[in-house]
């Protein structure tokens, strides 16, 4: 086991280590953060500018960036969300349906759907890996 949480602190290296708010992002002048490993994180301004036009303000000050999905070695074909902030913009954007809800903090997700999100919004979600 020892080995294996080596091996995936290494996958999990690039992860966003300190993450921001819609309204913290917007107020730099180059969005980013620090990885796990120590190196700079850009964000995607354009995306981020145009998340900003689209999510209503309630979720600009709780929505933290980039948006993580938690890929489990225990569940093959989908990884998870565990925050309602997230759930709720992914679902205002039409990307997760509305019937969509948080059951024991998790609402599960399959992972070809989670990577078509990340490519559409390029450095606004992650894929963590446990």
């Amino acid at each position: 086991m020892r080995w294996m949480r080596v091996e995936l602190g290494k996958l999990n290296r690039g992860v966003v280590a300190n993450r921001k708010t819609l309204s913290q992002l917007l107020l730099e002048e180059r969005p980013s953060s620090v990885t796990k490993s120590g190196d700079e994180y850009l964000f995607n301004e354009q995306i981020i500018e145009m998340l900003a036009e689209k999510l209503p303000g309630e979720i600009h000050d709780n929505l933290k960036f980039p948006i993580f999905f938690f890929n489990t070695i225990k569940v093959d074909e989908s990884c998870y969300l565990n925050d309602k902030y997230a759930l709720r913009a992914l679902q205002i954007l039409g990307e997760l349906g509305e019937s969509r809800s948080l059951h024991e903090g998790k609402v599960w997700v399959g992972k070809s759907i989670a990577y078509s999100i990340m490519k559409k919004y390029p450095s606004a979600i992650q894929i963590v890996v446990g």
